[in-house]
């Protein structure tokens, strides 16, 4: 007994981990993913996405359990690492094996002959299924080494695998930009041969991936041993120098942000500009989440606002479809009355509810932003702005007399909002404003006994919030050339708020990060879009998990779920 408390050898926790791992599998299977998965390839005629996605729950799953029996010193975090393994797979296993025998098509149409014959791989059932757990024994396995490992070599590693997952599903869209940058300097074929290094028909050829893991590998092990010496040895340079440098990588940064949409070629625009949009509106609900502690579940209304007012002042069809005799602004005299309508409802939604906090807050915006949802579907408002119908013939931004019509045209604009959120918000935080709703964010009551005005305060953060916001759906109305109250629903809310949970509440960097996972990498994997709520559930709830503060946190919040942890990267910290 003793002996078994020092290893923490807990076979009944091993056994638990490797069921829920099984389950998690089987659902996978059943709903169809590993099916739709497998038809796209990593590493071409190798491992297929639908393989990676089953060993890879599998070696999650050895890792956890290597992490919660044993140590990084011990032999027992391995054991438990391939006993999870092997149950896990076993459960698939009965699965696989029971698909015919019990007719389960007739009830799960996703247990076809295509996914026995995936996870078989191709052989007769019994072999099969022998190479499926054996294989996923040594994904478990693999996970439990990998824990065991030091912090450095153990990042490397994990990040590399990364990599080589994500270069072999977005395959066809980096060997795209791959040739779209040499084909800058006149050399197409050059990039088709240099891409032809690393990609084969689908997929990562062997070569490829094996130099996408060990470039990915060096990359982060010389980021984790060097970049807090460079800090310091940058921070003793004297100030002309630190300051050239930074305006250097300034214009380079400059530099790649004009030339990207040629580089990225239309469809990476499009996407670009969907995350740009997102973040903007990221950037003013962190504002009222994240540095004034405000739920607001209401958000899409301000940006509905905005993109309204767009439309009944510039529409070219607004006589035709209303009968009202139209204003027909440009976009660039209708952009401040946009964002100046936005900001009028943000203040007056601030005002009743200056007395509520938390759940009783997010209520009320919640029902705030239906209101006016429902009111732009009503028939009631329909002679003002088209109902259902929705108002067309919105025009497209001119600037210089250039009509930005493209996405790669609207990138610029687009781009320069953000940036434009983001100074102001950056300006924002570090200011007396700044402070007072971060304070309120803490204690309300303690912030009013310091002499903080809390209605002031609160007012504006609800204006500046939904200022960005109003922002956002103006340039979304121009972007679009017609707008629906459809694509104002609450999900709109939900995902702004999601991306700066999963980015990091109150990280400005954070915002940007969380809308490049939860918005951008959904929009590159479309033909997976029957799965995308599911992922996205699932990515929430291992966030808040794993990483509460987010991909990115801001200090603050770091200091306040990691401050009292020890440093255990096992890399001593340079000297001052």
């Amino acid at each position: 007994m003793k002996q078994q408390a020092d290893t923490n050898f807990n076979l009944k926790e091993m056994i638990q981990l490797g069921a829920t791992g099984g389950v998690i599998l089987i659902l996978l299977s059943l709903f169809g993913m590993v099916e739709s998965f497998v038809e796209r390839d990593i590493i071409y005629k190798s491992l297929s996405l639908g393989i990676a996605l089953v060993f890879g729950v599998i070696f999650i799953f050895g890792y956890l359990s290597a992490k919660r029996n044993g140590n990084a010193k011990s032999s027992v975090g391995i054991a438990a690492g391939l006993i999870t393994g092997l149950v896990a797979s076993a459960m698939l296993a009965i699965l696989v094996y029971a698909i015919e025998p019990l007719t389960l098509r007739a009830v799960f149409v996703n247990a076809s002959p295509a996914l026995i014959e995936a996870l078989t791989f191709g052989q007769e059932m019994i072999p099969g299924l022998m190479t499926l757990v054996g294989l996923s024994a040594v994904a478990s396995l693999l996970g439990a080494i990998i824990f065991t490992l030091p912090p450095v070599p153990r990042s490397a590693i994990l990040v590399g695998i990364i990599m080589v997952i994500t270069v072999g599903t977005l395959e066809e869209l980096i060997s795209d930009v791959i040739v779209n940058i040499f084909k800058l300097f006149d050399a197409k074929k050059a990039g088709k041969s240099f891409a032809g290094i690393f990609f084969a028909k689908e997929g990562l050829s062997l070569q490829g991936s094996v130099i996408t893991f060990v470039s990915a590998a060096v990359i982060s092990t010389l980021w984790k041993l060097r970049s807090q010496k460079m800090k310091t040895s940058f921070n003793k340079l004297p100030p002309a120098t630190q300051k050239s440098a930074k305006i250097s990588t300034l214009v380079i940064l400059s530099l790649i942000t004009i030339f990207m949409p040629q580089i990225i070629g239309s469809y990476l625009s499009e996407i670009l500009v969907i995350v740009a949009i997102y973040t903007l509106m990221g950037f003013g609900l962190n504002i009222v989440v994240g540095f004034a502690g405000l739920l607001d579940l209401g958000y899409v209304a301000f940006f509905a606002i905005g993109a309204y007012t767009m439309g009944l002042l510039t529409s070219i069809q607004l006589p035709q479809t209303t009968g009202l005799t139209g204003v027909q602004m440009t976009f660039w005299t209708a952009l401040p009355f946009a964002v100046g309508a936005s900001v009028l409802w943000g203040i007056l939604l601030g005002v009743p509810v200056l007395r509520m906090r938390g759940d009783y807050l997010a209520i009320v915006t919640l029902g705030f932003g239906e209101i006016i949802r429902v009111l732009a579907l009503s028939n009631f408002l329909q002679p003002l702005i088209g109902g259902a119908q929705g108002i067309l013939g919105i025009p497209k931004p001119i600037v210089f007399g250039f009509e930005l019509k493209t996405s790669q045209e609207l990138y610029y604009l687009v781009i320069i909002a953000a940036a434009l959120a983001a100074f102001i918000s950056w300006r924002l935080r570090d200011s007396r404003t700044g402070r007072s709703w971060m304070a309120m964010r803490e204690d309300e009551d303690v912030a009013e006994a310091m002499g903080i005005n809390l209605i002031k305060t609160k007012l504006l953060a609800f204006a500046t919030g939904a200022a960005l916001s109003g922002l956002a759906g103006a340039i979304f109305a121009a972007k679009l050339g017609s707008i629906y109250p459809h694509s104002f629903n609450l999900l709109i809310s939900i995902n702004v708020l999601s991306l700066i949970i999963v980015g990091g509440i109150g990280s400005l960097p954070g915002v940007v990060v969380g809308a490049f996972v939860l918005v951008g990498l959904p929009e590159l994997l479309r033909e997976f879009s029957e799965y995308r709520m599911l992922i996205f559930g699932a990515l929430l709830v291992t966030m808040m998990l794993v990483k509460p503060e987010g991909i990115w946190p801001a200090a603050v919040q770091k200091r306040e779920l990691h401050g009292h942890e020890e440093d255990e990267s096992g890399i001593e910290p340079a000297p001052a």
